[in-house]
């Protein structure tokens, strides 16, 4: 352990060391991080692209179906963030990144291919689902790392940061998957589907394989320039978080704010699809999907900051009650039972208000 993968001397809470080595070292680890963090998040929600495209190219999935493909990868996240919270002190944080980078990789085949063959099975989908939850999982590594690199007083600023931009990769993939279907950037692995409305060929596959090059050199960039540092604590102190009512009031309260995020940002376009597209056939989900996520990604890069000085408890509070106030709204005011177009207005804007609300919660949890 002791070599020079490992900075056995950094002490971020030493002002000296921070201003001559540490801030260097620390805004060096954050940039290869966040970029790393950008792609878990874009692999995490490919699925929120792909089962709006899936019934046009032949697969007879149920609308309950695809919502449950949409899920899946939150799902898996939220098991694997438990197993994720102890690898940065058993393994540092130069392995986990590189590791969880180009492991990434591997689901993004299969989705690729399987999505070129008709014949994949709704249970096949399902379990590719499942393996892409490793980008939501690898979060919570992403974060105990970054908490051992800063000092207290801008540690807000550096996961409001991290955090924030990592987000931006939910934007990242509902913005220029429906820009990328349309290209025959790997035709030459027989890609390539009919759309039965219009006749026109799209390139699905697409949405997987474009991905892979970037993880791949992503995974060589942290191997080669991320060091850990060693964290003193044994497997039975750490469970002792468990312990502690604190772990569960802030465990409750990230369910809220982050869980409201990822799970709207997933299921967003099935909505739009399945609420609103049977009264407008030419609406497209994709076109307002990544808006909501790309404002609660700068949100959380804002607000960071600010939690910093004002502290995380007065943002949650004002996160707590507007979205019980704005989820209120959205069930009680018909708005998930529209009846007409012009409900669709004021469907779009509550939700962006959502979203706008858990950026300033997640900023403060």
């Amino acid at each position: 352990m002791k070599n020079s993968d490992w900075l056995t001397n950094y002490d971020a809470t030493n002002e000296t060391f921070w201003q001559n080595e540490g801030k260097k070292i620390a805004w060096k680890t954050l940039t290869i991080t966040t970029i790393a963090l950008t792609m878990s998040f874009a692999t995490w929600f490919l699925f929120s692209v792909v089962v709006i495209k899936l019934p046009k190219i032949g697969f007879q999935f149920s609308d309950n179906q695809l919502f449950w493909l949409a899920a899946m990868p939150g799902l898996a996240g939220g098991l694997l963030r438990i197993l994720n919270t102890f690898l940065i002190p058993m393994f540092g944080t130069k392995k986990v990144i590189t590791v969880t980078t180009f492991i990434k990789i591997i689901p993004l085949f299969m989705l690729g291919f399987a999505i070129m063959d008709p014949s994949s099975s709704f249970g096949y989908f399902m379990f590719i689902a499942f393996l892409l939850g490793i980008g939501g999982g690898d979060f919570s590594s992403y974060m105990p790392s970054t908490s051992l690199f800063f000092p207290k007083k801008e540690l807000g600023t550096a996961l409001g940061v991290q955090a924030g931009i990592g987000n931006f990769g939910v934007s990242l993939v509902q913005l220029l998957s429906p820009l990328i279907i349309g290209l025959s950037i790997f035709s030459f692995m027989g890609g390539g589907e009919i759309v039965a409305e219009t006749g026109k060929t799209i390139y699905l596959e697409n949405i997987a394989f474009i991905y892979i090059i970037p993880l791949f050199l992503v995974g060589i960039w942290a191997w080669f320039s991320l060091k850990s540092i060693p964290v003193v604590a044994s497997f039975k102190e750490q469970m002792d978080i468990f312990g502690d009512k604190h772990t569960w009031y802030c465990t409750l309260t990230y369910f809220m704010t982050f869980g409201t995020f990822a799970g709207m940002a997933a299921a967003f376009p099935m909505m739009i699809k399945s609420l609103y597209v049977p009264l407008d056939s030419d609406l497209d989900p994709l076109i307002f999907a990544f808006y909501g996520p790309l404002i609660g990604s700068a949100t959380r890069v804002i607000f960071g900051k600010i939690a910093d000085k004002t502290g995380g408890a007065i943002l949650t509070h004002i996160t707590g009650i507007a979205l019980i106030i704005l989820f209120s709204v959205l069930i009680f005011g018909g708005f998930l039972t529209p009846k007409t177009m012009d409900q669709f207005p004021y469907f779009v804007g509550i939700v962006m208000l959502i979203f706008f609300f858990t950026g300033i919660g997640n900023a403060a949890t």
